[in-house]
């Protein structure tokens, strides 16, 4: 049995399927919850003109604030399931390298996650994080549609 699940959000409604279904699991074997969202920091380009170039400081204060919204929704959710529960941001141009550092990080036995579920040409050139996650983690990942 999984005892500690790790749950990555980016807020979507994927995401939100993947919660709902870490924490029914949680629920039924009394297994704690670690969340997790990471936020990307601003893409920095040394040739932007600055007239119309975005402050970093503001743009990452509110991806950070975001990322924390995400992951309140899951500590939401699990209290309102009576489920431990603990939540993690980060700021990294790597979403999938934190996901599978935070499952090490805090011993988890598998990772919920969602699947973005694209096909063709934009899933060769865009990769996938899901697929990442899933070639790099050394725990069991549920991905969900």
């Amino acid at each position: 049995m999984f005892k500690t699940i790790l749950v990555p959000t980016d807020g979507s409604d994927r995401s939100d399927k993947a919660i709902n279904n870490a924490i029914d699991y949680a629920r039924h074997c009394n297994a704690r919850i670690i969340g997790i969202s990471v936020a990307e920091p601003y893409p920095f380009s040394p040739l932007a003109e600055s007239s119309m170039a975005i402050d970093p400081g503001i743009y990452e204060d509110n991806v950070r604030s975001l990322a924390e919204q995400h992951v309140k929704k899951i500590a939401d959710a699990a209290r309102e399931a009576n489920v431990t529960c603990e939540t993690v941001t980060v700021l990294s141009f790597a979403p999938d390298e934190e996901i599978v550092n935070a499952a090490k990080k805090f011993n988890c036995d598998v990772i919920f996650m969602a699947s973005h579920g694209r096909s063709g040409l934009s899933r060769l050139f865009l990769g996938s994080k899901t697929q990442k996650v899933l070639a790099h983690s050394t725990i069991p990942v549920l991905v969900l549609r």
